[in-house]
This record gives structure tokens, C-alpha cells and sequence, in this order.
């Protein structure tokens, strides 16, 4: 890997040591520079999980991605910089508090100093810095309170202001296991990332997001929104707030002509 290229997109020197705090600047970095983005499912681009890939997309063409892009990409930065790092699957919980599939999601843990550290590029909204996974109370982030709870079979729930988030497995997993669910997240009618449109990443003071023509800025936890116009507001959009130059707009799931939207899951991806 090209550490310097990776640092470079983050606006990072290189850390003197692999510590906690470099882990927390890598961290919050990563939140503030690479968007949270799901617009190749859109763009009708392929997902690849394999390094070189994800590295040309996030680094070289300044993209984003979603949690298997993300984490994928950081783990493997982390531990060229001589973290412990490995990741984990999850399983997000929906607005009920019902825990999803298997490897539905892709998280970070990092090993330092006889700890470990859940570290998440790729959830939206989730902690700013490390969280310590042996603490049992709750711990306080700037984008809000969180807390580990027990759960069956060893795993761990991860609670963001009272609600689940998701339900963390204690086993370290290869990138390449995240490969089918990636294929149906992507491809699904029955998934939330076919389904919406989003582009979203950290500010120093709140969060920044853009949904198809719907721009919606959080500021000091005031929200506000704006209907881009036309095409080249939105294109306008995509380069000031996420340094995204995009040579065509994605289409939002419910614009799209039938022979570009997801195919049936059930059918051969082959």
C-alpha cells in the first residue's frame, strides 16, 4: 500500500507511533475526508472488495464508500501503520430492535495497550474516536453517548443513545467473507442502500448530507435543508461539500429506467 497517498487523502503526517492517540486522529480524519457514500450501487458500478481496488477508488479517485469499502480499507492502512487491527461483522438492528443478518455490517477493532478499541469508518453517524470495548459504563463521544452490552454466543451490542446499533461478533473476519452480503447489498430490491441514494460524512460541527437533490446540513445540532435546483447544483454539491467530481449524477432508485435498477437477489449473480 501507498501509506503516504492514504495519509496524504487524509491531510495526515505520518503518526511517530501506533498509539491510542493517532488512532483517534486516523479515526476522526477518516470520518471528516471520506464520505459515507453508496453511488456506485447507483452509478451501476461494480463493488469490489479486494485492496487494490478499494484503494483506487477511495485514494486515487478521492471517492467513498460503504462499511465493506471503508473499514475494509482502513484496517489494512491501520495496520501497515503497526496497529493490531482486524475486522469484525455485525448485525445492525432495525427500528424495532430486531438484529439483522449475518456480516450485515463490517466493523474495526484494534488491539492497543492490553485493550480493544471498537474503531467504525463506515457506519454514518456513529462515535467520532475509539470506543473501549471492555468498559461498562457508558461512554460519552461528540456524537453521542454509547454503551457494550452483553449478548448471546460471546457477541457484544453496540447502544447509541439508548437504542441498539448493532450486535458485534467476537471472531475476526477476512475482507473476502463480506463479498456475498456485499453482492446483495448492492444488488437487493430488499436492501436500504438499493432503495436510497445518500453521500454523508463528518463536519467539525455536525454532519453534512446529500440524498439525490436534498442537501441537509446539521450544525451545532440544528438542522437544516435545502432542494437543490437542477443537475449542476447538485454537481455543485457533490465537489464543495464532499470533493466528489463526478463525470455523471446518479440516479435516485425510483428515476431509474427498469433495465438499471437492482436485480432479483434470488437469481444467478453469475
Amino acid at each position: 500500500m501507498d501509506v503516504d497517498a492514504y495519509l496524504a487523502r487524509l491531510d495526515l503526517a505520518l503518526p511517530a507511533t501506533a498509539d491510542l492517540a493517532a488512532l483517534r486522529q486516523l479515526q476522526e480524519r477518516h470520518l471528516e475526508r471520506v464520505p459515507f457514500e453508496n453511488l456506485s450501487i447507483h452509478l451501476g458500478e461494480p463493488i469490489e472488495l479486494a485492496e487494490d481496488a478499494l484503494f483506487d477508488k477511495i485514494v486515487r479517485r478521492r471517492r467513498g464508500g460503504f462499511c465493506y469499502e471503508l473499514n475494509g480499507l482502513f484496517t489494512a492502512l491501520l495496520r501497515e501503520l503497526g496497529f493490531d487491527a482486524e475486522l469484525r461483522g455485525a448485525y445492525v438492528f432495525d427500528g424495532e430492535g430486531v438484529p439483522g443478518p449475518p456480516l450485515d455490517h463490517a466493523a474495526v477493532v484494534v488491539r492497543l495497550d492490553g485493550e480493544q478499541w471498537l474503531v467504525d469508518v463506515g457506519f454514518g453517524r456513529f462515535s467520532r474516536y475509539p470506543l473501549r470495548m471492555s468498559a461498562v459504563d457508558v461512554q460519552t463521544d461528540p456524537e453521542g453517548e454509547f454503551l457494550f452490552l452483553d449478548a448471546p454466543h460471546g457477541d457484544l451490542d453496540v447502544v447509541l443513545e439508548g437504542k441498539p446499533a448493532y450486535r458485534l461478533e467476537r471472531r475476526p473476519r477476512q475482507l473476502s467473507e463480506f463479498s456475498p452480503m456485499a453482492w446483495w447489498q448492492s444488488t437487493s430490491p430488499a436492501s436500504s442502500f438499493t432503495g436510497r441514494l445518500t453521500c454523508s460524512r463528518t463536519t467539525s460541527q455536525g454532519r453534512v448530507t446529500l440524498s439525490g437533490h436534498r442537501l441537509i446540513e446539521t450544525v451545532d445540532g440544528v438542522r437544516h435543508e435545502v432542494l437543490l435546483p437542477n443537475d449542476t447544483a447538485i454537481r455543485t454539491a457533490y465537489r464543495v461539500y464532499f470533493g466528489l467530481t463526478l463525470t455523471r449524477l446518479p440516479a435516485p432508485p425510483d428515476e431509474r429506467p427498469l433495465t438499471q435498477r437492482a436485480p432479483d437477489p434470488t437469481m444467478n449473480p453469475s
